[in-house]
């Protein structure tokens, strides 16, 4: 995450370094699972070349936009219809245009159309689970989906997990890629969820928490929530290791 969407060498500016407390640690007791696969040994920094920072190319003409994951065909999958949109923004404000955002969720049910996801609760036929969005010239994206389940999740005693959206933001190369969860505002169980409280510091788990956006609600059809991601500086989204 550290070289997130870097700019070419004759460009770059100093990298403004991560304020302490805003980034899950490798290790955090209380989410399970971060203990068995967490870095044992210290890392080790590899110089990126320009094979990592340059390519591919991600562009709607190679990968088609899916930007309405609430139909399939003709059907219309079940639950609340949301509105998501935002801004992909760098540590100075500025747009980041052109980049790719992939999105995938549970259905209204809080279930995943993954053969892993054995939660005894119904799958929707009609639901695709996953979308492709891309930034505009304003740094603008936006799409349509069922708001997910919470679910259960084995961590601890009766753990449930809040409802969320993963996104994965593409920049120039595989090497540029950030991932995080946007969560919705008055869930009672994020004050449960230890990777929510991965994160230290309250602002930066704040920033995980999309919006109400009355602006971008459709009426009579659909809520809308608003959701920013900012690459790099004091403001940087939260990213999962």
């Amino acid at each position: 995450m550290s070289e997130a969407f870097p700019t070419p060498p004759d460009l770059r500016t100093p990298f403004r370094a991560l304020t302490p407390g805003t980034q899950p640690p490798n290790d955090f007791p209380e989410y399970g699972s971060t203990q068995k696969r967490h870095p044992k040994q210290p890392l080790l920094r590899i110089p990126q070349t320009v094979t990592e920072i340059t390519g591919p190319r991600f562009s709607p003409s190679r990968y088609p936009s899916i930007i309405d994951l609430t139909r399939s065909g003709v059907h219309e999958a079940l639950g609340e219809r949301i509105i998501v949109r935002g801004r992909v923004l760098d540590e100075d404000g500025r747009p980041v245009p052109d980049t790719m955002l992939e999105i995938w969720q549970a259905n209204a049910a809080g279930r995943y159309a993954h053969p892993r996801d054995q939660h005894d609760a119904p799958l929707d036929p009609h639901f695709r689970g996953e979308g492709r969005v891309f930034t505009d010239a304003q740094g603008w994206y936006q799409f349509t989906s069922i708001k997910p389940g919470a679910y259960p999740w084995r961590n601890h005693f009766n753990a449930w997990r809040p409802n969320h959206i993963h996104f994965s933001l593409f920049g120039p190369g595989f090497a540029t890629r950030l991932i995080t969860q946007m969560y919705f505002p008055g869930d009672p169980l994020l004050e449960l969820d230890p990777i929510f409280h991965a994160v230290a510091d309250e602002q930066a788990r704040r920033r995980l928490i999309a919006r109400f956006d009355i602006e971008c609600t459709k009426p009579e059809w659909a809520l809308g929530y608003r959701f920013d991601i900012v690459l790099r500086g004091r403001e940087t989204a939260v990213a999962e290791e």
